[in-house]
Order: structure tokens, then sequence, then C-alpha cells
């Protein structure tokens, strides 16, 4: 048991000497001293950027602290552990919770690109199919919804597109919490469901896709204005399954960005009001993207690169029959539990995934494709 606290304190040593506490310290107070200048909320959105980095930096300096304080109550137990089995059963306890505790700070270390500390904005489509990949929607849907809640995220589903006979066409869900958007990043691609469809009476397998798309939620970063004659603004009845009309009046919005033909619907809320907030927090988010990759297509031109993303290359399959299994063709890692990993228990996947693109940016091979 000594020689497993001294392991976790060599570990935990390590994550400080990455992170820093003191140096971030020093940049909370620099930070703060910027906040109390009388013209500080002058530039509201440079003021933005100060609070969320004050907050971000004191989050991890109170988590090392928390840690810290954590793993020497755990050496103080170990002590009374030796003469005390009920104190050892304990001491198993705290390790095993210390340990998961640890383990996610030492992923955060994976998430160091500009976003991964932002909400997201999660977008679900179904692919060709009908209604067996609008099902396939819905059952993505809820696993992100329950992953969220097993993470202690605040999730919202912003817009919700039904199918003609079940299911959904899209889904829109705003997911806010520490490095939301470096986590569901391992989401972005086609997911692959083959199973027997409840939809067909003659009981034959199906092979659903639907695509998931992340973006980071950076409303207070975007450069881009959006001048109001560029936008085309409609309102229509929101529709329900089969097309019926749900609302009486014209509470759904489509926003148009006339320029760059980007097209955004909300239709979740029953004032159009509301709505139309909505559809502009997904159209600032769109456009961040679109002009972001922009940017990484000049840069690609450059280097003289070229890279597609195919529809049908699906980073990941679910398989409930004639098997069970979960595969993620990126990494190789597989699951033979798909009903646990729809019921959002996913980070497995997303923690290997991270551990992959690392090994790729510097140079390793990939998982399996297969």
């Amino acid at each position: 048991m000594e020689e497993k606290i001294q392991e976790l304190k060599r570990r935990l040593a390590r994550i400080r000497e990455i992170f820093d506490p003191l140096k971030k310290e020093k940049r909370i107070e620099e930070l703060e001293k910027k906040t109390l200048s009388p013209g500080f909320w002058s530039n509201q959105q440079e003021a933005s950027k100060i609070m969320r980095e004050i907050s971000t930096l004191k989050k991890e300096v109170e988590s090392l602290k928390k840690l810290q304080d954590w793993l020497r109550d755990l050496e103080d137990m170990e002590v009374l552990a030796r003469e005390d089995r009920e104190w050892e059963r304990e001491l198993h306890k705290g390790i095993e919770r210390f340990e998961k505790e640890l383990k996610e700070k030492e992923l955060s270390l994976l998430l160091n690109e500009k976003y991964d500390d932002y909400p997201a904005l999660l977008f679900l489509h179904a692919g060709a199919g009908g209604t067996e990949s609008c099902d396939w929607v819905e059952m993505l849907l809820r696993m992100y919804l329950r992953w969220g809640e097993r993470k202690g995220y605040k999730t919202e589903v912003l817009d919700l597109l039904p199918g003609e006979e079940a299911g959904l066409r899209s889904a829109v869900v705003s997911v806010e919490g520490d490095y939301a958007y470096g986590f569901l990043k391992a989401e972005k691609g086609v997911h692959r469901l083959v199973r027997i469809s409840p939809f067909d009476a003659n009981r034959r397998r199906h092979t659903s896709f639907a695509l998931v798309e992340v973006l980071p939620q950076v409303e207070e970063e975007v450069e881009v204005e959006i001048n109001p004659k560029d936008l085309k603004i409609e309102t229509f009845r929101a529709s329900g399954p089969g097309g019926q009309h749900v609302n009486v009046t014209d509470s759904a919005v489509r926003i148009t960005h006339i320029p760059t033909g980007i097209v955004v619907q909300c239709q979740a809320e029953r004032s159009q009001h509301q709505n139309k907030e909505r559809a502009m927090k997904i159209l600032k988010a769109k456009l961040f993207d679109y002009y972001q990759k922009k940017k990484k297509e000049e840069l690609e031109k450059m280097k003289g690169e070229k890279k597609e993303i195919g529809w049908g290359n699906q980073i990941r399959s679910y398989i409930l029959h004639p098997y069970n299994l979960v595969k993620d063709h990126r990494t190789g890692l597989e699951d033979p539990q798909p009903l646990k990993v729809l019921d959002g228990e996913i980070d497995h996947f997303i923690e290997a995934f991270l551990h992959w693109r690392k090994g790729k940016d510097a140079g390793g091979e990939s998982g399996g494709n297969t």
C-alpha cells in the first residue's frame, strides 16, 4: 500500500510540474489587477476573455490543491492502516477514488489546444437510410446526453428536427463543462450502427449511418461581424413527426447567412424570440468554423497537402447483430458491451482517441483501421 501511495505521489508531482500552479497564481494576480482598472469593462469582448481565463486558472489551481491535500490524508490513513484492518479497507476505497480523479487530471494534459476548455456545440445528422438513420440519431443523442450527465456537465438541446416516421433527422446540443469541446472532438465523424431493424417486419439486418459534428462555443471570441443586411430571416410553423404542425403560430426560425450560404434553424422553443436567439448562437459557431476552415485550407494549399473527409469513412461501428461489439476504427479499441456504450459510457473511447492523436501528432502510427 505504501508503494502505491509513492507511485501516486510521483504521478501528482509530474502533473504539478507541468501545470506549474505557482506560475498560474502569478498570472491570476496579474489578470485580477487588470480587472480593477477603471476602463476594464469598456471592451466587453476583452473583459470577458480575461474573466474566463481567471476562472479557468483558478479551477486548475484549486483542483491541484485538492489533490495535494487528499494525498496527504491518504498518507496519514496508510500509517493508521498498518495497525487497523478497518482503516485498511477505507484506504483501499480512498486510493481507488483518488486514482480516478488523478487519471482525469492526467487526461487533461492531452487537452492543450486553443479551444479545448470551451463549451461545445454537438450536431447530429441522419445519413441515408430514412427511418433507420433517424432512429440512430435519436440513440446517439441519448448516448451523449447520458455521457454529459455522468460527467456532471450542463447539456441543453437547442434544436430537434423530427424524422418522418420516428427518430430525428438532426439535433443540436449545447454541452458546458470542463474541457467539453476537448473531449467531444473525439466524436467527430461518421458513426455506423448494425442491428436487426425494429422497423422491418421481416427482421432483417440493417446498417445505419449518422454524422457527428462538434464545434467550440466561442461567442466572445468570434471576430466575424454579422451584418444584419447579410441575414435572411424566415419564420415558419414548427413541425413534429410526419410533418404535423405542433404550433399554430410561426414560432420556428430559419436564418440564412447570404455571403456564405450557411443556413441554420431552430424550432425547439414555443417562443419565436427564443428560437431566433438560439439560431443566432448556432450561426455564430458555424461562421467561426467556416472561417477557421478557410484559414486551414489556405495553409494546406501552401503545404501542398490535400485532406478529404468522406461520408463513408466511419470512425466507429456499433454492432448489435450478429454479435455485440463497439469498435473505434482509428484507435482499434473494442468494447463487447454496446448497450453500456450507448448508455453514455464512452470515456474509454475518448481517452484512447486522445492518446492516439498525441502519438499520431508525434509521428506515431495509428490504430486498427478495419
